[in-house]
């Protein structure tokens, strides 16, 4: 197998679980159970878990020994201060586009140092494709809800299949201009690792916990645990 058809392989593994995760939510859209609340809090601690276990295992270990403390310092400020621009950004313009920037925030700079990684790791590559997976799935089904809530079931479907391709583009784009830079990949996985910090506790966090139940933060255990089966598999 080329090693193009690798990535494209790769990175659709760690895209289409958008898809899935949409497929998902709309199988469970507008019915009622009792467990509804527990279970859609439940998932959104989980994918939280998961990305932790990806800023754990994979972007921080794998760029923090490339740059003394003061580059290191700044590179993790700026991941902070960009992602909360961005999310601030996203959340003054509202709407579907809105939702599919913060979908975009982390997925599009893991998947670019996905590409990036075959220079190097291809193992790697494959342990970060699967922690995008195990994190897209969730937030797949939990952006669900709210592109419905501005278009149509089609539209929203279709729009999370176009999203779950963003990866692809992204790997081969990492694979083809950054895979000489070794030092640039490893300031992406860290920039993006402290912004994906800032997503965990300023949207994630609180969107999981549920007044009086004490059972959806379990899910952010379960997300971190996958993501450890996942490390030590590989």
């Amino acid at each position: 197998m080329s090693e193009t058809l690798q990535i494209i392989l790769y990175a659709s593994a760690a895209g289409f679980p958008i898809i899935i995760g949409g497929l998902l939510a709309n199988f469970a859209y507008g019915k009622s159970y009792s467990l509804k609340k527990e279970v859609n809090h439940w998932i959104v601690a989980f994918g939280g878990g998961a990305l932790f276990s990806a800023v754990a295992f994979a972007l921080i270990p794998e760029s923090i020994n490339d740059f003394d403390v003061p580059v290191m310092s700044l590179i993790v400020i700026g991941g902070a201060l960009g992602f909360m621009l961005i999310d601030k950004f996203a959340a003054r313009i509202g709407g579907s586009v809105a939702q599919v920037i913060a979908m975009m925030m982390d997925f599009i700079p893991e998947a670019t140092a996905l590409g990036a990684s075959f220079a190097v790791d291809k193992s790697f590559g494959l342990l970060l494709a699967i922690f995008i997976g195990v994190q897209n799935l969730p937030e797949g089904y939990n952006s669900y809800s709210d592109l419905r809530k501005r278009m149509s079931r089609k539209s929203t479907l279709l729009l999370m299949f176009a999203l779950s391709f963003v990866g692809i583009f992204a790997a081969l784009i990492g694979s083809n201009f950054l895979i000489n830079h070794p030092k640039a990949v490893s300031g992406m996985m860290l920039f993006a690792g402290s912004g994906i910090i800032y997503l965990i506790f300023q949207d994630i966090a609180p969107m999981s916990k549920n007044v009086s139940d004490y059972i959806p933060a379990t899910g952010a255990c379960f997300g971190f645990l996958v993501g450890m089966i996942g490390q030590q598999l590989v």
